[in-house]
C-alpha cells in the first residue's frame, strides 16, 4: 500500500500527461499483475470493477467517526483539519500523524480484500470494525489514501482512460486493443490481467455492464450546426434521463444503465418485460421519459422526476407516472459491437430490430402501437418506441423541426451526422444539441445551510461549485426550486454525508449534481472562482449525472464574456 500511496503523491504533483503516464506504468510494472491489477480499479476512480454489482456502502459520515475515534481529536480540531485542505483524505493523513504506525504492514491486497468483505457486509457497525483495523495498520499516508479510494475523490489527475495507456506502455499493447477490452469487459483489472498475459484479443462482450455514452456538443444556432454537419438526422431531444438498456441472459432479463453507470432498472419495474422482447443479446441507447400515451408526448422532467432514486416503486406511481423508453441508438446486436458502423447503418439495424420484437402472449392483448396501457387487472404495461428521425438540409428546415420539438413539449433537437461512428465518452462535433436559450450551468453542492422559517430544521440552502482541473470552485447559493420532499430528502443525505459540521452550516461531500438557471454572471471576491451567478435557482436534482461531468470555470467565463457583447 506504500508503493501505492507513494505513487499517488508522485502523480498529484505533477501537471504533465507525459509524467503522470510514466509514474503510473513504472508502478505497474513493479508489483505483481494481481497488485497491479487492483491498483488499476483504485486509480480509475474505483473500489471495484465497473462492471461489478458491489458497492462498497461507506459514507462520509463513518469514515469521519472513525477517524475521530483513532486519533481521539475533538470535533472542532477535526473540521479545522478538513477546513485546510478541503479533502478527507489530506485531512485524515494530518489527523493521524504521529499516531499511526510508521512503517508499512499492508499491500493493496490487503486493502482490496477489506473493501470486499465490507461490501459484503450490511450492518454499519460491522463495516465500522473492518474500517477501523484497516486504518489502524495504515501509516499516516497510507490511511490518507485508503480514505480517498473509499471516498471515490483521489484528486490526482488521473483518469481511466490514463490507466488504459499506462497498461498499454506497461505490458507493451496496443493502446486500442487496451481500450476495447476494457470497453467490452467493464473491468480495468481483468483488462491488465489480459494485457499481461498477451490475451487482449480475447476480450468478449459482456452484458449488464454499461459501456461508454456517446455525449452531443451544444450549439447555439441552426446555422452553427451547418458548420459542422452538412446534412442533418434530426431527433427531439427529450426531458428525461439518459439510459442504455441491456437485453438477454437466460432467464430472459433487462436493465438499464444512467449516465452515471448506475443500475435504475428498479425505478422504472414496466420497462423490463418489454425490453425483453427484443431477440438476441441487445444493446441500445435511448432516454426514460414520463409518457403521456393519449397526447403521444413526452412529459416535463419535473413528473419523471417524482419517479427517480426509489428503492420502491408504488402502484400510485405507476399509475400517475407512466413511463416509456425511446430508443436512438443500437450499440450491440446479433453478437456484433456496432460502434464502428456509421450511424445510418444502426439507424437500419435498429428499425429491423423493432420489427422482430414479438410481444409476449401475456401483453399481445393490451400493448397499442407505441401507446402504454393497462391491462385487466391494472398493471401497467410499459412502453418501448423508436425516436422519430427528421432529416433536415438547411438551416431553415432545422430551425421549423426545431419550433416543432419544443410546441411537442421538448427540450430541443439533436443534431447528428449520419456517417459518424459512436463513440464511448466522446464529445466532438458528429452529434450537437440544441436546446432553448436559457443559460444553466451544471454543478456540485459543496456545503448546506439550515433555512429560516418554516425552513429552519432543514438543510435548504445549498453552495455549489463548478470544476477547474481537480478543483472545486465555488460560484453561487440557491435555496429555490426544490420542493420540501426533495428538501427533507436532501436534508437526510447531507446529515449523512457531512465531512465538517459548522453548526449553522455543513461542509459535504461533493457528490450531488444540481442543474441550476441565473438571469447573470457577475465579478465576485466572494468566491475563489472569481465569479458569482445573479439569481440563481434550482432547476432539477441530476441524479443522471455525476460530480465529473459538472460544468467548468471555463463555461463560466465563456457565459460571463458573452452577456458582455
Amino acid at each position: 500500500m506504500h508503493a501505492l500511496a507513494t505513487a499517488a503523491e508522485a502523480l498529484a504533483s505533477t501537471t504533465r500527461k507525459t509524467q503522470k503516464l510514466e509514474i503510473l506504468a513504472d508502478y505497474l510494472k513493479s508489483r505483481s499483475v494481481e497488485e497491479a491489477a487492483a491498483s488499476a480499479i483504485f486509480f480509475s476512480g474505483h473500489v471495484f470493477p465497473v462492471s461489478s454489482e458491489r458497492t462498497l456502502q461507506i459514507g462520509g459520515a463513518l469514515v469521519w467517526n472513525v477517524l475521530q475515534e483513532l486519533t481521539g481529536k475533538s470535533e472542532a480540531e477535526m473540521s479545522a483539519a478538513y477546513r485546510r485542505y478541503g479533502d478527507t483524505g489530506a485531512a485524515a493523513e494530518e489527523l493521524l500523524a504521529g499516531i499511526a504506525p510508521a512503517e508499512s504492514t499492508l499491500n493493496v491486497l490487503n486493502a482490496a480484500e477489506v473493501f470486499l468483505a465490507a461490501a459484503k457486509t450490511s450492518g454499519s457497525s460491522a463495516k465500522t470494525n473492518l474500517l477501523r483495523e484497516l486504518l489502524r495498520h495504515a501509516t499516516a499516508l497510507e490511511a490518507k489514501y485508503i480514505v480517498k479510494i473509499i471516498t471515490g475523490d483521489l484528486r490526482i489527475g488521473v483518469k481511466e482512460s490514463l490507466v488504459e495507456e499506462a497498461i498499454a506502455r506497461a505490458y507493451d499493447a496496443p493502446l486500442e486493443d487496451v481500450r476495447r477490452a476494457n470497453m467490452l469487459l467493464g473491468d480495468i483489472a481483468e483488462t491488465l490481467r489480459l494485457a499481461a498475459a498477451g490475451r487482449l484479443a480475447s476480450a468478449a462482450m459482456r452484458l449488464f455492464h454499461p459501456l461508454g455514452f456517446m455525449l452531443a456538443s451544444p450549439v447555439a444556432s441552426a446555422e452553427e450546426a451547418f458548420e459542422y454537419i452538412a446534412a442533418a438526422v434530426v431527433e427531439d431531444k427529450y426531458d428525461g434521463i439518459r439510459a442504455q438498456a441491456h437485453v438477454g441472459g437466460e432467464p430472459r432479463r433487462a436493465r438499464l444503465f444512467s449516465r452515471t453507470r448506475d443500475d435504475v432498472t428498479a425505478s422504472f419495474p414496466e420497462l423490463e418485460e418489454p425490453l425483453a422482447e427484443f431477440p438476441g443479446e441487445v444493446v441500445l441507447d435511448g432516454e426514460i421519459v414520463a409518457w403521456d400515451a393519449s397526447a403521444q408526448r413526452a412529459l416535463p422532467f419535473t413528473e419523471l422526476q417524482k419517479r427517480l432514486g426509489r428503492k420502491k416503486v408504488t402502484d400510485e406511481l405507476l399509475r400517475s407516472i407512466p413511463v416509456a423508453y425511446v430508443a436512438f441508438d443500437l450499440l450491440y446486436a446479433g453478437g456484433e459491437l456496432l460502434l464502428d458502423r456509421p450511424l445510418r447503418e444502426r439507424a437500419l439495424l435498429l428499425e429491423a430490430l423493432f420489427t422482430q420484437r414479438r410481444p409476449a402472449p401475456s401483453r399481445r392483448v393490451r400493448q397499442g402501437q407505441g401507446k402504454l396501457h393497462f391491462d385487466g387487472e391494472g398493471e401497467p404495461v410499459g412502453s418501448v418506441l423508436r425516436a422519430p428521425q427528421w432529416k433536415a438540409a438547411t438551416p431553415t428546415e432545422l430551425d421549423q423541426l426545431f419550433e416543432r420539438s419544443l410546441a411537442r413539449g421538448n427540450e430541443g433537437l439533436m443534431i447528428k451526422d449520419p456517417e459518424s461512428p459512436y463513440k464511448p465518452g466522446s464529445r466532438g462535433k458528429w452529434w450537437l444539441k440544441l436546446k432553448r436559450e436559457l443559460a444553466t450551468l451544471d454543478v456540485v453542492v459543496t456545503a448546506a445551510e439550515y433555512g429560516h422559517g418554516k425552513r429552519a430544521g432543514v438543510l435548504s440552502d445549498v453552495t455549489f461549485a463548478v470544476r477547474e482541473g481537480d478543483r472545486l470552485l465555488n460560484v453561487g447559493k440557491a435555496y429555490s426550486g426544490l420542493t420540501d420532499s426533495e428538501i427533507a430528502e436532501l436534508t437526510q443525505w447531507f446529515l449523512e454525508h457531512t465531512l465538517a459540521d459548522e453548526g449553522w452550516r455543513r461542509q459535504v461531500e461533493p457528490k450531488i449534481v444540481l442543474e441550476v438557471a441565473f438571469n447573470a454572471v457577475m465579478r465576485s471576491d466572494r468566491h475563489e472562482s472569481g465569479y458569482a451567478l445573479r439569481f440563481p435557482r434550482i432547476l432539477r436534482i441530476r441524479t443522471d449525472k455525476s460530480a465529473e461531468e459538472i460544468d467548468t470555470l471555463d463555461r463560466v467565463r465563456e457565459i460571463f464574456e458573452k452577456q458582455r457583447v
